[in-house]
């Protein structure tokens, strides 16, 4: 009969399979039958005892974790305990270090003005301090209105005669004419026409007469007729052909010259002028006219480096005047 098999070990907790326990100690066979006859085959005997268990094998390496299963749901909050008692206040701890000053807020709305305080009492004068320094004269004025015309002044010198004409042949002797009346006296010393225009400083000429700019006489003198009228304040129409005295007298500053012009034109022979010092440029000269209503001007020259300062209120108080005085001769 066959031996009892000895029992197999309990298999290790779940995870990775325990190496299996030891087989247990076989159990002692049974002792052999004798050899019956052969023929049929006997029935078989029963089944032997189980074998002892062997010893559990040791315990195998635990597993590896499973996955995480979801968490489950938050448990109700308990209830809060009693406060318990203030501890007693820590001693104060070094005092940390300033912080960085914040920025600037914006400036608030400005506030009532306060009432005035009661005025103080009068502090005691100062000294005087000493006077300023003058200062710069102030630009001459515009010029004012022409005033009245003046009294007439005395008669200019007589000009020279003029060349006698040529005699011409005697004509018939015609019949004695009624005798006519007596007419006027004419002008003496052969003067047809003549005319004074002048300037007061101030207010005339305020400002320098640059080169190539003509005198301003813009007030009117003596006149006689209209042969001899001005255009402006420096020009002036000699309205017929003929021979012309004419005289000018300005007070300047600087050195410097002036000179007659026609109809745009300087007369060289004409150019008067001084080299220093501070008084009247006076000119006198005889001007031909060879086209009606010519027109004179008594200019600074252009080409001089100066412009000229007419001398307003010299060697006194009162306004100095420029005069042209032109006067017909032939």
């Amino acid at each position: 009969m066959a031996g009892l098999a000895g029992a197999i070990g309990a298999l290790g907790p779940e995870g990775l399979a325990g190496a299996l326990g030891p087989q247990g100690l076989a159990g002692i066979a049974g002792a052999i039958g004798a050899l019956g006859p052969e023929g049929l085959a006997g029935a078989l005997g029963p089944q032997g005892l189980a074998g002892i268990a062997g010893a559990i094998g040791a315990l195998g390496p635990e597993g590896l974790a499973g996955a995480l299963g979801p968490q489950g749901l938050a448990g109700i909050a308990g209830a809060l305990g009693a406060l318990g008692p203030q501890g007693l206040a820590g001693a104060l701890g070094p005092q940390g270090l300033a912080g960085i000053a914040g920025a600037i807020g914006a400036l608030g709305p400005e506030g009532l003005a306060g009432a005035l305080g009661p005025q103080g009492l009068a502090g005691i004068a100062g000294a005087i301090g000493a006077a300023g320094l003058a200062g710069p004269a102030g630009p001459a004025g515009p010029a004012g209105p022409a005033g009245a015309a003046g009294p007439a002044g005395p008669a200019g010198p007589a000009g020279p005669a003029g060349a006698a004409g040529l005699t011409g042949p005697a004509g018939a002797t015609g019949a004695t004419g009624a005798a006519g009346a007596t007419g006027a006296a004419g002008p003496a010393g052969g003067v047809l026409g003549f005319a004074d225009f002048f300037a007061l400083m101030p207010p005339d000429n305020a400002a320098t007469v640059a080169p190539d700019t003509d005198v301003s006489f813009p007030q009117d003198g003596p006149i006689s007729g209209t042969a001899i009228t001005r255009i402006n304040a420096s020009s002036f129409n000699l309205a017929t052909i003929g021979t012309y005295q004419v005289l000018f007298q300005v007070g300047v500053n600087e050195p410097g010259q002036l000179i007659l012009t026609l109809n745009g034109a300087d007369l060289a022979y004409t150019v008067v002028g001084r080299a220093t010092g501070t008084s009247q440029i006076v000119g006198m000269a005889l001007v031909q006219t060879t086209v009606i209503n010519s027109v004179l001007t008594v200019r600074n020259p252009a080409g001089n480096a100066a412009a000229l300062t007419i001398t307003p209120l010299a060697g006194g108080t009162r306004p100095v005047s420029a005069h042209l005085v032109i006067t017909q001769v032939a």
